[in-house]
């Protein structure tokens, strides 16, 4: 049973007004939660208008530049994120400020106490624990500010293919949602700067992988990891991610047949013109600016792997930091990973769509 607290709890009136209107309707079993995120909304407006107005004036000061996280999902992000996090060196997007992303500096500091018991023990989509101080992407807040986002296809999955596109290549826009993502961003990683007292933010998402173009415009000087992994690994598990959470985050009704094959397809015909748009974006970040890892090399030799990193983009002395990454790991070791057997008609497909990365980067189809 999925949860009464959605992750749009987290929104503002005008914004949940927006999104419910826009969605074409909320199913009926679904309106305890959508009710409740207009009731919670309701209740925190009055802060969270307070907050709006006390970081509209810091929205121009400076920050350092931050560190994204790139790559298809299901390709590391979360687990280079995990590891990065583990310097003091790096602020990050917490659990907390993902959740609330209007109150970060006033109710979440507050009520910080009460707000952890709320906490999910995990992502839904794989055994990978949420704590206080488990790093998150910034693909929620974003989505519950109103920003453009693969996470609305999740939540109205009516229109999936429309959010997804959206989200993910603002397809068919007009330079409106292109505006108010730049917006919600620049104002999100401002507030999280200042709750992180200023370090440089490490920030991980997958639909940057073809933004980066757009992101060195928003934060001149910004660093860039990409991580990429075996292709045949990666599609069964964006395909487990998107089909697992939509029984926890729909809002609406739908067809499970059709919107598996719909979440397959877009799955399939995504993957290359994102890699495309990276392998364009990146001739234009000097080297010290840009970094490109193996998930496998990172899984079988991580701490020598993120030595090479520090080093390639210039992110300070790595010995330090080697003794809490190396406990990290070790609190690791019984972890779990899903697994997934493709069928040959899928394999195919994979191929068919993904042959030219699968044989760039050197992977062997599964038994061959």
């Amino acid at each position: 049973m999925a949860s009464l607290f959605h992750p749009l709890c987290g929104g503002t009136p005008p914004t949940l007004w927006q999104l419910f209107t826009d969605a074409g309707g909320i199913a009926p079993q679904r309106l305890p939660q959508a009710a409740l995120a207009l009731a919670l909304a309701l209740a925190r407006w009055p802060f969270s208008r307070w907050e709006g107005r006390l970081t509209a004036q810091v929205l121009d000061a400076p920050m350092p530049p931050p560190i994204f996280i790139v790559g298809y999902w299901r390709s590391g992000t979360t687990h280079l994120h995990n590891l990065l996090s583990q310097s003091p060196a790096f602020g990050y997007i917490t659990p907390l400020a993902t959740g609330l992303p209007w109150d970060i500096l006033g109710l979440v500091g507050t009520l910080e106490p009460w707000l952890e018991k709320a906490l999910p023990r995990d992502r839904y989509v794989d055994q990978v624990a949420v704590t206080p101080t488990a790093p998150q992407e910034d693909a929620i807040p974003l989505a519950t500010m109103g920003a453009a986002s693969y996470y609305h296809g999740l939540y109205f999955p009516q229109r999936f293919r429309h959010h997804f596109n959206r989200g993910v290549f603002f397809a068919g826009d007009d330079g409106t949602a292109v505006a108010q993502w730049q917006d919600c961003q620049r104002l999100l990683l401002h507030k999280v700067s200042i709750q992180q007292q200023g370090k440089p933010l490490l920030v991980k998402n997958p639909v940057y992988t073809a933004q980066v173009a757009r992101l060195c415009q928003l934060w001149p000087g910004a660093k860039f990891i990409h991580i990429y992994r075996n292709p045949y690994v990666v599609f069964p598990s964006s395909r487990h991610f998107f089909l697992r959470l939509l029984p926890e985050l729909a809002l609406q009704t739908y067809d499970p047949a059709t919107l598996t094959t719909e979440v397959e397809d877009l799955i399939l015909t995504s993957y290359p013109p994102m890699m495309a748009a990276l392998e364009a974006d990146r001739t234009t970040l000097p080297a010290h600016d840009f970094a490109e890892i193996r998930f496998e090399a990172l899984e079988q030799d991580p701490l020598s792997t993120l030595e090479q990193l520090y080093t390639t983009l210039d992110l300070g002395d790595f010995a330090p930091v080697r003794p809490a990454l190396a406990t990290y790991l070790e609190g690791l070791q019984g972890y779990r990973k899903n697994r997934y057997d493709l069928a040959p008609e899928l394999l195919d497909r994979v191929e068919a769509h993904w042959g030219s990365w699968i044989r760039r980067w050197g992977y062997e189809r599964p038994g061959a």
